[in-house]
């Protein structure tokens, strides 16, 4: 009797610890869930203030150095090559003799043009005096003088063949590419070797459409290349595309002229900035507000404590500002930060002053 009074005894007190620890494990799992309520309540976040303002633009692209003029030599006439007078990378003036083809049957056709011509020229001297003294018709002065004119042009026209056993360069320039050797046979037309002009040079690069209406031939700008790190070159806007491509980026183009002291490259990286001036007012807010793409955008806006999702039109475009075209006003705040966490009228807490 006694054993069964300790067994109930101690089957009371398990009872009893049991539903002790069931309510302290229910009590603590109250205390987890409205400490969790509280610090997944809201978002925090950062706001900037919508400022109506004049503001400059500083827009940034990256582009393409190439060559003023790039050009194949071509030869004007048909012949063997009998020499070649450049080494690459040489540098050439305007007319310098770039190679040479073989010139014994134009030369002799020449010469021989030019003693025939020598002579019709002193028999119509010689038909003019007689016709002056009235021993020679006016007929036959005439065609003393056709036979003269005609026999000239062919001259002009055997000097000209001649002159196109000289090859010469186009442009002033430095050689980049030999595409004959000598003793080659070549036709007019076959290319010689290659030439660029790099005295100055031009930067290509695609701006898009809602930026490309801010810019004009003429504009300044500052390019800059990791080639040479602080330095600045000055170049301006050379020309502006009219016509975009199917994702709406227009193609533009700077000049820059070539520096002696630190000389650029065809090919090389540069960075170019435009700044645009502000002349016109607007609504501006961060691009870090932005949600979205440009064409369906979208800021998280605070109102009453909740972020609102808007949409909104954007304009103008820099690295840093958003001109805001339509759908939202002057001083309201957007949201700047802790947007990844935040989904429509979702509560927000707000840490800055903006």
């Amino acid at each position: 009797m006694t054993n069964m009074k300790k067994i109930i005894s101690l089957i009371v007190i398990v009872v009893i610890i049991v539903f002790a620890s069931i309510r302290l494990f229910s009590v603590r799992e109250k205390n987890i869930t409205q400490s969790m309520d509280l610090t997944t309540d809201y978002v925090t976040v950062t706001v900037a203030n919508v400022e109506k303002k004049a503001a400059s633009f500083t827009l940034n692209f990256t582009g393409t150095l190439y060559p003023n003029k790039e050009l194949d030599i071509p030869a004007e006439t048909s012949g063997k090559i009998t020499a070649l007078n450049f080494e690459l990378g040489q540098y050439f003036q305007k007319g310098g003799v770039v190679a040479t083809i073989d010139d014994k049957i134009k030369r002799l056709t020449y010469e021989s043009q030019k003693i025939e011509t020598d002579r019709l020229k002193k028999d119509m001297d010689r038909t003019e005096n007689l016709f002056k003294g009235g021993t020679s018709s006016e007929q036959e002065l005439d065609k003393a003088r056709t036979s003269y004119e005609t026999a000239k042009n062919k001259l002009e026209e055997a000097e000209r063949q001649l002159s196109y056993t000289k090859i010469t360069a186009p442009i002033a320039g430095t050689i980049t590419k030999k595409i004959v050797e000598e003793g080659t046979y070549v036709n007019p037309g076959n290319a010689i070797a290659s030439i660029v002009d790099v005295s100055r040079l031009k930067v290509k690069i695609n701006v898009s459409e809602s930026n490309v209406y801010y810019l004009k031939v003429g504009d300044k700008v500052k390019i800059t290349t990791d080639i040479y790190r602080g330095v600045v070159f000055e170049g301006k806007i050379s020309f502006v595309s009219p016509r975009g491509d199917e994702s709406h980026n227009y193609p533009v183009e700077v000049e820059i002229m070539n520096s002696a002291k630190n000389p650029l490259k065809a090919g090389t990286f540069v960075n170019v900035e435009v700044v645009i001036g502000g002349s016109n007012e607007g609504l501006y807010i961060p691009r870090e507000a932005l949600q979205g793409s440009i064409k369906d955008a979208k800021v998280f806006v605070a109102e009453n404590g909740k972020a609102i999702l808007k949409d909104i039109v954007i304009g103008r475009e820099s690295n840093e500002l958003l001109e805001v075209a339509s759908g939202l006003n002057q001083n309201e705040k957007v949201i700047v930060s802790g947007q990844v966490n935040l989904t429509n009228k979702k509560p927000i807490k707000i840490i800055n002053n903006n």
